[in-house]
């Protein structure tokens, strides 16, 4: 199988930030840092609340990572306001990502196939400028080939339920496991790139990078909680090192 690319999010270094009003710690040195320690690419979720990265963030990241020759994964809301940051900063990638104020974090995939309408158009138009597009949808058939109609170049599958299932024993995790893998098949069957990403941790990872379909793996909140004990720079050798064991 070939390598698994790993971007990592630094979202939650931005909320440790915003925790005290403060300017420490800098979402944009943890970026770097996470370069430095083997990092493929760079995800931030710029939030219609700014709940934890800022425009100012946006800003620096695009600086950084076109610098460094690395790839930015700009996660968008489909709202008229993120689709004019992302064509002014033209970041390599753009996710588009559902978002509800009230949620703590992101609680499921977007719905291509209710939004098709509303989303095929911004696709277009970020695609245009040169932005390559991600959807970041369940592990449902439908969802899928909506996707690849809306015009997507990139489905990112949400793992969030088999992760959870997994931290709690759940019968239910084989079956989650076995969606993922039928979702990829059908994506790059339609000439779609698939990625993965949310709740991925050191137990679940290798599972999910086994996927042979799989070409990216975007992982931030276990990665910058691990940071607190072992350091971001070894948090992110061992996950790599994990998902090469499972690309074996």
């Amino acid at each position: 199988m070939s390598r698994l690319r790993l971007g990592v999010n630094i979202d939650h270094v931005a909320t440790v930030r915003n925790a005290r009003g403060e300017s420490y710690p800098d979402p944009v040195r943890a970026a770097e840092a996470a370069l430095a320690a083997g990092a493929d690419g760079i995800t931030a979720h710029l939030r219609e609340d700014r709940r934890h990265i800022s425009d100012a963030d946006i800003d620096a990241l695009a600086v950084i990572t076109r610098r460094r020759g690395r790839p930015l994964n700009f996660e968008m809301a489909v709202t008229d306001e993120m689709e004019k940051i992302a064509l002014a900063h033209r970041p390599h990638a753009a996710c588009l990502v559902p978002e509800r104020r009230e949620e703590v974090t992101t609680e499921g995939g977007l719905d291509v196939v209710k939004g098709h309408n509303v989303i095929a158009p911004v696709v277009g138009r970020l695609a245009e400028a040169g932005i390559r597009v991600s959807c970041f949808i369940d592990a449902d058939e439908a969802q899928v080939r909506a996707s690849k109609s809306a015009g997507a170049q990139v489905v990112e599958l949400h793992t969030g339920a088999y992760c959870e299932a997994v931290r709690h024993s759940s019968p239910e995790a084989p079956r989650i496991l076995a969606e993922l893998r039928a979702a990829a098949q059908l994506a790059v069957s339609l000439g779609l790139e698939v990625h993965a990403g949310h709740g991925i941790d050191y137990e679940t990872v290798k599972a999910v990078a086994a996927i042979p379909e799989l070409a990216e793996l975007n992982i931030g909140h276990f990665l910058i909680g691990e940071a607190i004990f072992i350091g971001l720079g070894p948090a992110i050798q061992r996950m790599r090192e994990l998902m090469d064991e499972a690309r074996g």
